[in-house]
């Protein structure tokens, strides 16, 4: 694959991120964002296209013509203050009081009944489409806004997941995403409460330095990251809609971790959105896409919209997203399946 992009400048520059190695300007999360790059036009893979132009091939289970990366980080369990206050005062001027004593009765009842503790709602959800995902889960302990969980408060709950075929992996910590004896730490907790070795990871705010943070995760031992997107944009960050291994230009070598980039993330999505239809456009372009280039495309949707009713629409999208997929026949999966496959096959 590197040979024949590397055959073309202008492609190779735009896969390798080349622009990215010393970036002039990083937001105040040390992000290179969308707003940066010399690379606009990000609903178009023309990376990816280039490859099947040049006879790269990709074949799915059961002859699917695309697949759908479903993923979920898990900021929160518990919810803050300021979504408990607004839901309270949504919950109020719609006069719902059932999901008003929801919202609040947990803190009484005990955090277990927690709205954010909703995975096993989500997976219903997604197993009426036929779909599996990927949650993200923190283990560290500091983070720039408040303390966010204890991973060991949902043992339970971690092993529910992976014994019904759902996907637990890393989402590694705010401080820790350039630093390999914290992300081994964080990686060493969770796989002592999950009682199994994990290989998926992506980090918590999408912080990313390319190619240090691929160099970092493949010697932590993780199999793939999908950390690789935009905050401030949905689409395809290098022109691809497909798995790939990263090339680090200044060693002039592949990495060896799996990148399976995140091209929609629910925050921007809604960012660059005027309206849930809006959003619903954005999303279903880039999914036509994908499926128009026999490629995957990686969803990234919050645990905390799903049981939230000021931000309800959000949830619905994605449901939406989930049926619009499964009447197209693509392969709905998590990114421990995909690397699965990726590995067995290309």
């Amino acid at each position: 694959m590197y040979n024949i992009l590397k055959s073309n400048s202008e492609i190779w520059g735009q896969f390798s991120k080349k622009e990215e190695y010393s970036p002039k300007q990083l937001d105040s999360h040390e992000r290179f964002n969308y707003s940066y790059s010399m690379h606009k036009d990000v609903s178009n893979p023309n990376v990816s296209k280039y490859l099947i132009q040049n006879g790269f091939q990709v074949e799915y289970p059961n002859n699917r013509k695309f697949a759908v990366c479903l993923t979920h980080d898990i900021d929160d369990i518990y919810p803050p203050l300021t979504h408990t206050l607004l839901s309270s005062f949504y919950c109020f001027k719609q006069l719902n009081l059932k999901e008003l004593k929801k919202q609040v009765s947990w803190k009484i009842t005990g955090r277990t009944n927690s709205p954010y503790i909703n995975f096993r709602k989500i997976m219903e959800l997604e197993a009426k489409y036929d779909a599996k995902s990927s949650f993200y889960f923190i283990a560290s302990e500091n983070d720039p806004r408040r303390f966010r969980y204890n991973i060991e408060d949902i043992e339970n709950e971690l092993k529910f997941i992976v014994d019904n075929g759902w996907e637990v992996g890393l989402h590694g910590g705010y401080y820790s995403y350039n630093n390999l004896d914290e992300i081994l730490s964080e990686k060493r907790r969770l796989e002592s409460v999950l009682g199994k070795n994990i290989i998926g990871f992506r980090n918590h705010y999408l912080r990313f330095k390319t190619p240090d943070s691929w160099k970092i995760l493949s010697k932590a031992g993780f199999k793939y990251d999908t950390t690789f997107g935009y905050s401030d944009m949905v689409g395809f960050r290098n022109g691809m809609c497909h798995p790939f291994k990263p090339y680090d230009l200044n060693e002039n070598k592949e990495i060896d971790i799996l990148e399976i980039p995140l091209a929609v993330m629910d925050v921007a999505l809604f960012d660059v959105a005027d309206s849930v239809e809006d959003a619903w456009n954005y999303a279903k372009k880039l999914i036509d896409i994908v499926e128009e280039n026999n490629g995957i495309i990686t969803i990234l949707w919050h645990n905390n919209v799903f049981d939230n009713p000021f931000r309800s629409s959000w949830s619905l999208l994605y449901e939406k997203i989930l049926k619009y997929c499964y009447e197209k026949n693509a392969w709905m999966t998590n990114g421990a399946e995909i690397w699965n496959w990726w590995n067995d096959g290309y």
